[in-house]
Order: structure tokens, then sequence, then C-alpha cells
């Protein structure tokens, strides 16, 4: 007897939906779909690194999403609350939000964290124009989402990151998939050490990228003490002069006086520049001259008046 109801409760009833549903039918219902979801439930992703500005670029987009909306749906994935998480799609949300759109196609998606960080990190350097702090933050933040992947089983890797990580560093993969030497991706992600303030001037191109890396090694307070002085003396350190700073802050020995000698040395490219005052030559050229022709003047009349010493001297 008990072996009989064992029997029957091992039995798999088919629900009505089952019975009536073709394979097609079914297939179309594990399809995603493209919904129309508002604004305002759709919540930014946690330490996005990419910079959504309104800049000239983003005013054209919000004009192009006025009149067509937006063409390629965005990626989102469901939070508990019942809202949407945004993983692709953060500049085409902040175009719609300017022109005055309330809603945005996306597909909706379950992901995991890690997924999600590869898919938003991907998804975003395809773009033009990527600052190195974007990129620092991008790698750092893909990395480490493939390492935590690299520890799950082979079948795993191989769906999400598109290889079987094992017998080879993630940060290889990485490198080939964006393009980057491994040491290059370490580099970047080195900036992530950077002060703000610091980070942004090598966004601004103020610092170059070599000496900025090295500058990461500093200490917070160093980095502090360093901003101020280039600030007020207005200089930036050579990649030699970033080098021995890295050296003496790992010796114990850099500090606000150090690193003023530093930077206020002169440095072997460097020679004393003549500058002129504008109102005293301006008034001697047409109003329609540009800098490039004062100068190719200027040279010109110093050319003649050093011939003319010349052949004085010789008479």
């Amino acid at each position: 007897m008990a072996a009989k109801d064992d029997r029957r409760a091992s039995i798999k009833l088919s629900t009505v939906d089952d019975l009536f549903s073709t394979d097609e039918s079914r297939a179309d219902a594990q399809r995603e779909k493209v919904m129309d979801i508002s604004l305002a439930e759709i919540s930014e992703f946690p330490g996005h690194p990419f910079k959504v500005k309104a800049d000239e670029a983003m005013l054209e987009m919000a004009d192009s999403v006025k009149q067509y909306g937006v063409l390629v749906p965005g990626l989102v994935r469901p939070k508990p609350d019942g809202s949407f998480e945004m993983v692709a799609g953060h500049r085409r949300k902040k175009a719609s939000e300017l022109a005055g759109i309330e809603t945005m196609p996306c597909i909706v998606r379950e992901l995991d964290d890690d997924q999600a960080t590869i898919i938003m990190v991907d998804s975003n350097l395809q773009r033009e124009n990527i600052s190195a702090s974007e990129k620092a933050f991008a790698y750092k933040m893909k990395l480490e989402a493939m390492k935590r992947q690299a520890g799950r089983p082979s079948k795993e890797n191989a769906t999400q990151v598109g290889q079987d990580l094992r017998g080879k560093y993630s940060v290889e993969i990485l490198g080939e998939q964006v393009g980057e030497s491994r040491n290059q991706i370490q580099r970047y992600i080195r900036l992530t050490e950077l002060t703000p303030t610091i980070l942004e001037m090598v966004d601004e191109k103020q610092i170059a990228f070599n000496p900025a890396v090295e500058l990461s090694y500093l200490s917070e307070k160093e980095q502090q003490n360093l901003y101020e002085t280039m600030q007020s003396e207005d200089c930036t350190p050579s990649l030699a002069q970033a080098q021995r700073m890295k050296k003496l802050s790992q010796d114990g020995r850099l500090n606000m006086d150090v690193i003023f000698s530093i930077l206020t040395e002169e440095k072997p490219n460097q020679k004393e520049k003549m500058h002129i005052q504008r109102e005293r030559i301006d008034r001697f050229f047409p109003r329609e001259f540009t800098e490039k022709q004062k100068e190719d003047l200027i040279v010109q009349l110093l050319e003649g008046w050093y011939r003319k010493r010349q052949r004085e001297h010789e008479r």
C-alpha cells in the first residue's frame, strides 16, 4: 500500500495551461520583452563609474529622443521592492529626462551583481572619450566581478565571462577584452587610489597619466599637501619628480616642505620664459592681426635689427 502511495506521489500532473499551450507559446513566455517603464521607477547602478553630463552631446541626444523616442531599449534588472535598477542605458535615461519624457523602453532581465557589473562596464566602454578616472573605476569593478566569478563552476564561468578562467588570470582576460596589457590595466586601477581633486586634474589632462600612477602611492595627507602646493605654485610634477615623491613617501620622508622644494625646482626641459604685457605692444599692430602674425612680425623686425648691428660692427 505504501509503495502504491509513493508511485502516486511521483506522478506529476500537467496543469491546464500546460495541456493547452504549445511549444511556441511556452518559448514566447520565456523570451525577454521590451517594456515601457517609468523613469521614476529606475534607480542608478550602485557605484556607476561613468559620468552622465548634460553636455552638448547629451543635449543633442535629448533632441533626438524628443523627436524619435529612445530607439535602443535600456537594460534593467528587477529589485525586491518592485522597482528596477539601470544596468545599461544611463545616458538614454538622462536624455529622456531632459526631453520631458516620463517612460523609457527597457529589457527586464534577472541578473546577479557580478553579471550586472560586467554588462554595465562593457556597454559603457564602447563609448568614445572615456576619461582616465572612468576607465580606472570601470576596470576595477569588472575585474573584481570576474575574480568572484572565477571561483564558480567552470560551466557558469563559460556562460558569464565567455571562457573558463581557470589557468588564466582574470586581469589577463580583461586585458584581452578591452585591448590593454595586463600591466596597463593594473596601472589604470592604481588611479582609484588618488584623491578626487588630483584625479580630476588627471581627467583634465593637467597631470599626465604616468606621473599620476606614481602619485597614487602617496598617502591621502601627502596628496592633499601636494594638491595645495600645485595650486599655490601653479605647477605639476614631472614623471621624475613624481617618482622621487613616491620613494620619499615610502621612506617616510615626504612632507609639505619637501613637496614644495621638489615642485619649485627647475625641470631639465624648463627654461625661463619672457613675458611681454599685451597693452605695451598691441597698439602697434592692426586689429585684424592674429597672434601668429604678431609673433612673425616681431621676429622679422628683430632679425632686421640684428643684421643692422652686425653690419655696423663690421665697419
